[in-house]
């Protein structure tokens, strides 16, 4: 896994083009059953990948903060919202909270997340290759593709099976 992550930016550069062109002919002539395409391509996917012994995203990136997450969260560590937003997040460019830092404050040197129980929505559905109308979500995935081996893989294979 780690040779293949070291790799990952100069693989998702190299095939950024061709996904650009891929996604943009998927926005114009999306196949009927694309979300259950989506949805079988990730579950195959996740039954070979194991997060945990990748972490890339929580290493790299970091999640948007709901209101709802911040709520949640807050609560998990028995703090107010705002005591919450303090300790850990900033605003972000667009008005997002968004994490002070990366790597993940609340992941552990194991990979596993402090806070998985309650963690931000962002986290629950990356890398969001099973999401409806995945079409409309391709400039995310895209980046993504850079971060995640599963979304590459998820991707590469998307190619494959969809002829456009």
């Amino acid at each position: 896994m780690e040779e293949f992550l070291k790799q990952l930016p100069k693989l998702a550069k190299d095939k950024h083009k061709e996904n650009k062109t891929f996604f943009t002919k998927l926005k114009k002539k999306a196949p009927k059953n694309l979300d259950y395409i989506m949805q079988d391509l990730h579950a195959e996917e996740f039954e070979r990948t194991d997060c945990l012994t990748c972490a890339n995203c929580c290493k790299t990136t970091g999640p948007l903060f709901t209101d709802k997450d911040v709520d949640r969260i807050a609560k998990h560590f028995k703090q107010k919202p705002q005591q919450f937003i303090a300790n850990y997040l900033r605003v972000d460019e667009d008005n997002d909270y968004v994490l002070q830092s990366v790597p993940c404050t609340f992941l552990g040197a194991d990979n596993y997340c402090s806070i998985y129980d309650v963690r931000p929505k962002a986290c629950r559905e990356f890398p969001h290759t099973d999401r409806k109308k995945f079409q409309q979500i391709s400039n995310l995935t895209i980046k993504n593709v850079a971060i995640c081996p599963a979304a590459f893989n998820i991707v590469e294979e998307m190619k494959r099976r969809i002829k456009l």
